[in-house]
């Protein structure tokens, strides 16, 4: 039962001092006692000092609206002072209308720039300590792998190698072929003007085994198998299957990651090298049926333009690329946290960092190929 003092002064100004807690288990009695104690005194003003209120609620309320009640309507006042932030968002919720003058509640200002900026800062900072802890544990667990190599999940290995590999061919030489045709129609516009049609071939090969191949492929993979990692994970995330296998002692990054990070490093590579033939082929086509050039010759000047080191040089970066995907991806699953929108983002952002990453790193080897060739 709380417990409340009473004060009056010569004028007829009553103060009401409430302890304790107003809420559904004494609001009842509290009423009864307190309509019976006001009764004594000739209001003019009655305040009512929630300073040492430790909780109220929607009875605690009514308590309020009732004291009002005892306050004679237009004769005189009612207040409430010294309201804690929660009574008087409560009030304010409740729409306790006749107490908006004497209670000022504070409004909520969105956060300034200096504010968002500083957070924006700290969660940046988090977010790279995170991806940096990823890393490590990704590196820990290749060596544990190569210690000892019976650890490695060969079953899900070879189901990753067959979804990222096997299953993704088919686009992966569908889009490499239509780029060779389309770069091969392209070219022959300008090269036949100086009677250079044989130099089409050069052009597709070159450009596809350097370039475009590895890039074309990993976006693709991207799009397929990165963005399913991170789903993936991040649905056993919110199912609480990754806390589970933790608490029973198996590595997660060791169960999950590393699996698909072999697979990926696996198939990528030989996907691009897919990719080369298809674009290859594709040119083809278009020097035999436009630019009247034969098989032989197409091929022949295809096989004298490229060099061991152009063709060593995509499946290098190919393996990085699968590098960057899988770890971006897994790591975009393991941050998941809420429900299936957070999966649903995890998936958007695993796509387009890895993509943004795919071109960054391109543009790396393209600057150490300038100063390297």
């Amino acid at each position: 039962m709380p417990q409340y003092e009473v004060s009056e002064d010569p004028q007829g100004v009553v103060t009401l001092s409430i302890h304790g807690n107003m809420d559904a288990a004494n609001a009842g009695p509290m009423i009864k006692a307190l309509s019976a104690r006001l009764k004594k005194y000739a209001i003019s003003s009655l305040t009512v000092d929630l300073e040492n209120v430790d909780y109220l609620d929607d009875f605690g309320t009514l308590v309020l609206t009732e004291l009002r009640k005892m306050v004679p309507q237009g004769k005189a006042a009612f207040h409430v002072i010294h309201a804690s932030d929660k009574v008087r968002e409560l009030l304010s919720l409740l729409d306790f209308d006749s107490l908006d003058e004497q209670i000022t509640i504070q409004e909520r200002r969105p956060p300034g720039v200096f504010v968002r900026l500083g957070e924006t800062v700290i969660q940046q900072i988090s977010e790279l300590k995170y991806s940096m802890s990823f890393i490590g544990s990704i590196i820990l667990s290749l060596i544990h792998v190569c210690a000892r190599p019976g650890s490695l999940r060969r079953g899900d290995t070879l189901l990753y190698m067959q979804r990222v590999g096997v299953d993704g061919l088919p686009i992966v030489a569908l889009i490499s072929f239509l780029m060779g045709l389309i770069m091969a129609f392209m070219s022959s516009v300008q090269l036949q003007q100086f009677g250079a049609n044989i130099y089409v071939a050069s052009l597709v090969s070159l450009a596809m085994t350097r370039e475009l191949g590895p890039i074309i492929t990993a976006i693709i993979v991207a799009g397929r198998s990165g963005s399913a990692f991170a789903a993936e994970i991040g649905t056993m995330k919110i199912s609480e299957e990754v806390d589970a296998l933790f608490t029973m002692g198996f590595n997660p990054v060791l169960f999950l990651v590393i699996p698909k990070l072999i697979a990926a490093v696996v198939m990528v590579p030989i996907l691009t090298l897919f990719s080369d033939l298809f674009a290859i082929i594709g040119g083809l086509i278009v020097g035999i049926s436009m630019l009247d050039l034969t098989v032989n010759s197409y091929i022949a000047q295809t096989i004298k333009t490229l060099t061991l080191f152009d063709v060593f040089w995509g499946v290098l970066k190919s393996g990085i690329f699968a590098v960057l995907i899988t770890w971006v991806g897994c790591l975009r699953g393991f941050q998941v946290s809420g429900g299936a929108a957070s999966v649903g983002q995890a998936t958007t952002s695993a796509v387009v960092s890895s993509i943004f990453l795919i071109i960054l790193s391109d543009s790396i080897f393209s600057v150490i190929l300038r100063y390297w060739g």
